[in-house]
C-alpha cells in the first residue's frame, strides 16, 4: 500500500513551508498535527533540534477538559494550554508551521487559541 495522493500533495506542500520557515532560539516553530481525531502542536528549535514544549488532546489533563466538545474547540484549547506552557517556558515569540495543511478548521482554531493565550506569531 503506497502513499496516497493526498498525503503526497501534504509532503510537498509541507517542504515548500519548510525551507521558509525555521525554528530559532528567539523564535522557536510551533508546528501542528491533525489526524482525524487528535490533534498535536509542538514548539521546538531546529538550531538544537529539541522540543521546547508540547500539547495534544491526548495529554491527560487537556483530554480530561475536551472530552465533551466537539474538535475544534479542543483544538481552540489545546492551543491555550500549549502557551500557557510557552509562557512558562519563557517563550513569548514564535513562527507558525502549518505542516502542509490548509490554514482552516482545526489549525485556525489551534493557532487562535495560541494567541489568546499570548503567543505572538
Amino acid at each position: 500500500m503506497g502513499i496516497t495522493k493526498k498525503v503526497a500533495r501534504r509532503r510537498k506542500i509541507k517542504a515548500g513551508i519548510r525551507k521558509r520557515v525555521r525554528g530559532t532560539n528567539e523564535r522557536p516553530r510551533l508546528t501542528v498535527f491533525r489526524s482525524n481525531k487528535e490533534i498535536y502542536a509542538q514548539i521546538i528549535n531546529d538550531d538544537t533540534q529539541a522540543t521546547l514544549v508540547d500539547a495534544s488532546t491526548k495529554t491527560k489533563d487537556i483530554a480530561d477538559q475536551v472530552a465533551s466538545v466537539n474538535k475544534t474547540e479542543a483544538s481552540r484549547a489545546v492551543g491555550r494550554e500549549l502557551a500557557r506552557r510557552a509562557k512558562d517556558a519563557g517563550i513569548e515569540k514564535v513562527v507558525f508551521d502549518r505542516n502542509g495543511f490548509n490554514y482552516h478548521g482545526r489549525v485556525k482554531a489551534l493557532a487562535e487559541g495560541a494567541r489568546e493565550g499570548g503567543l505572538n506569531f
